[in-house]
């Protein structure tokens, strides 16, 4: 998820206090060598990677080639540090092994997941709704709130980035020649996508990292539901009176759902029902179902190809077709972020965030740094390093953790993967400054999902600290 120079301050201070040595929970080894050169080498090879995502959008890098090349790098200067210590030389591997086996899990669950939407992405599923949409023919201020109510409820299922694309498709169609109202309506995507995202483990990469950590069992993240409303209707409610009260053109366009789309969406459906029992009921790790979910996908896929299905191409269907039309990029950008982090904390940095962050500041203040730092720089770095930290927290800090990452992001244009996808989906029209015009309001809605957050589940604030599920 490309960020630009403007959270460069808050990757400096990610940099020195959000990447600790791991707690006694991860099992991660804490060289305790922050100030050697070798620690301070690594800092300045992450800092210098992420700069370099940050700016994609000037030099078209893509993201995941510098934290790869930086992940590398810090995991050699870490050998090179066990080797001036009293540990064993194998323990880089038995350190290297525990980060990577958390990126394996998230990615081939991941994996899956976008295999998934790209098949009823092929099947028209999607296109299908959106044009149903274009052609009820709703007024500017219907199709704003619309699109930002079916955001907010399609996003914890299809994920928020596949949601925000889908709606501004919608916006893009129905207001063609009207910049303020698509400025508006992508902005409204956005936070209703995130905020959607954030109350469901498929809604965003943060919860899905909260929810297979064991921290948050599946139907705990229902619980901030209501806070995520609120996060959502507050900045809509505001925006609203700046969307024209008028009628866009009329427009006709028909499109069908191919062979084998809704069976698809049932797969999909039921993939997800059976990773969740099988989680919630067995204790089995939530990629075994969704990985079982892509065997039964690639048996029906076996039946559309020999059915006579084909590709626009002329090619017949395929299942790998879409495996390969997987975004890439974000999951090597996945995999790159969470080494590089997992590196840092070897070098102990996590212990000197835990102590400021959740010792100085507190918990509650620092949950709600979370959500800020999560709009300069990425959520997925930020909520990492709180789980390797794993503070001692109740279930409500937890959440409140969560719910900070999932919709701090929307303050700025540059905050989450759908702002930033949409500011190239809708080039002209939405824009940084155009978001950023109305941040003031988005960020009322950040505070007051939080009050509300700490009102309605305030019996989840017992000061019990969770252990790992």
């Amino acid at each position: 998820m490309p960020k630009f120079f403007y959270g460069l301050p808050a990757i400096v201070l990610m940099a020195f206090m959000s990447f600790p040595a791991m707690a006694a929970e991860s099992g991660i080894l804490n060289l305790e060598m922050t100030s050697s050169a070798y620690a301070i080498t690594a800092i300045f090879v992450f800092v210098s990677a992420y700069v370099l995502v940050m700016v994609e959008e000037v030099t078209h890098l893509r993201k995941s080639k510098p934290v790869l090349l930086a992940a590398g790098i810090i995991w050699l200067l870490v050998g090179l540090a066990v080797g001036q210590t009293d540990y064993d030389t194998h323990v880089t591997q038995g350190a290297f092994r525990h980060v990577f086996l958390e990126f394996a899990e998230l990615f081939m669950f991941l994996l899956v997941a976008m295999t998934f939407i790209n098949t009823m992405t092929e099947r028209n599923v999607f296109e299908y709704l959106r044009s149903w949409l274009v052609a009820r023919n709703f007024s500017f201020r219907k199709v704003f709130w619309i699109t930002g109510i079916l955001s907010f409820f399609i996003s914890p299922i299809a994920d928020n980035l596949t949601t925000a694309l889908l709606m501004c498709a919608v916006v893009m169609a129905v207001g063609v020649g009207h910049t303020k109202f698509v400025a508006l309506a992508c902005i409204n995507i956005v936070v209703a996508a995130n905020a959607g995202g954030a109350f469901s483990p498929f809604g965003d990469i943060t919860t899905l990292m909260v929810w297979q950590k064991g921290v948050i069992d599946f139907f705990g993240f229902f619980q901030i539901f209501i806070p995520s409303v609120v996060n959502y209707i507050v900045p809509a409610a505001i925006m609203h009176f700046a969307i024209p009260d008028e009628q866009p053109e009329a427009m006709n366009e028909s499109v069908s759902i191919k062979k084998g789309g809704i069976p698809v969406i049932f797969l999909f459906l039921g993939t997800i029902a059976f990773t969740v029992s099988g989680h919630q009921f067995f204790h089995i790790p939530p990629t075994f179902g969704m990985m079982t979910g892509l065997g039964v996908l690639g048996f029906y896929s076996f039946f559309l190809k020999y059915s006579g299905e084909i590709f626009a191409n002329g090619k017949k269907f395929d299942i790998f077709e879409m495996v390969g039309g997987a975004e890439w990029d974000t999951l090597l950008f996945f995999y790159g972020v969470l080494m590089c982090v997992g590196g840092l904390a070897t070098f102990g940095y996590l212990t000197l965030a835990s102590e400021f962050m959740y010792g100085d500041l507190g918990a509650t203040n620092a949950n709600i740094l979370v959500g800020i730092l999560s709009a300069l720089v990425d959520n997925i770095p930020v909520m990492f390093a709180v789980l390797t930290m794993f503070p001692a927290m109740d279930e409500g800090q937890w959440l409140l953790a969560t719910l900070t990452a999932g919709v701090g992001g929307s303050m700025l244009s540059i905050g989450s993967a759908a702002g930033v996808a949409l500011m190239g989906q809708a080039r002209g029209m939405y824009t940084f400054f155009s978001h950023l015009k109305w941040t003031w309001a988005i960020a009322i809605g950040y505070a007051a999902s939080i009050v509300t957050h700490l009102y309605v589940n305030k019996h989840l604030f017992d000061n019990v600290a969770l252990t790992l599920k």
